[in-house]
């Protein structure tokens, strides 16, 4: 009985990472068709009052506005070129000024990087836990080694919400702008990463005044952001 039990923990110690490596291995030629977070908000849908579909529409990288793209590393990680997937500095730094945020009533700093976020959208459920955490950190570290960082922002753009039922840029360009993302102008583009933060509280098409600054704030750090080719 121990003996059957140790050879299932070690297969299963062996299946797991293998199983890990395949899919994102699979994810680095084919789209991802639907992410967790998507059916986590459908199942949730009857109790929320929110959106019961899931308006997505994948594009390739070459069909997206580059300012997309330097909107996105400009807002959310701009160290996106040169780490290794985990900022760790950052992560150290909000370590640090968290708790005295929090007691101010300020909102928490976030260290997340964009290879971060991607990690957890494609691949794991939006629970807060440290198993989930751990979880996030391999991924992060393979997509890093298996996609390139142009694949990652690939991924990222086509598959993180920007709205109640809406991922996707191209999904989310054809909702607030009537447009593809491949005509985004750089202010839409900012508008857009602004409200990245909290997409089914912000809307893009309809900016609050603080989006409005955000944007304008993002749109002015665009210039010379280089952008993998």
């Amino acid at each position: 009985m121990v003996r059957d039990i140790l050879v299932w923990v070690g297969r299963t110690l062996v299946a797991v990472p293998i199983g890990m490596i395949l899919v994102v291995a699979l994810f680095r030629i084919v789209p991802p068709a639907i992410t967790p977070l998507m059916i986590y908000r459908l199942v949730n849908a009857p109790f929320t009052g929110h959106s019961f579909t899931v308006n997505h529409r994948w594009v390739s990288y070459d069909e997206i506005s580059p300012d997309v793209f330097r909107a996105l590393i400009t807002s959310e990680d701009k160290k996106f070129l040169s780490h290794g997937g985990v900022d760790w500095q950052s992560v150290e730094r909000a370590k640090k000024v968290n708790v005295s945020r929090v007691r101010r009533g300020k909102l928490p700093l976030g260290a997340s990087t964009i290879t971060m976020q991607t990690a957890k959208n494609v691949f794991l459920l939006p629970f807060r836990t440290m198993v989930r955490k751990a979880a996030e950190v391999v991924f992060t570290y393979m997509i890093e080694v298996l996609w390139g960082k142009k694949r990652i922002l690939e991924v990222y753009v086509n598959m993180i919400e920007w709205g109640d039922g809406i991922y996707g840029i191209e999904s989310a360009a054809q909702t607030y702008f009537q447009k593809s993302a491949k005509e985004l102008t750089r202010r839409e583009a900012a508008l857009l990463a602004a409200v990245v933060p909290n997409p089914r509280r912000f809307s893009a098409a309809q900016p609050s005044p603080y989006v409005r600054r955000r944007a304008s704030t993002i749109a002015a750090g665009l210039g010379g952001r280089k952008i993998p080719k």
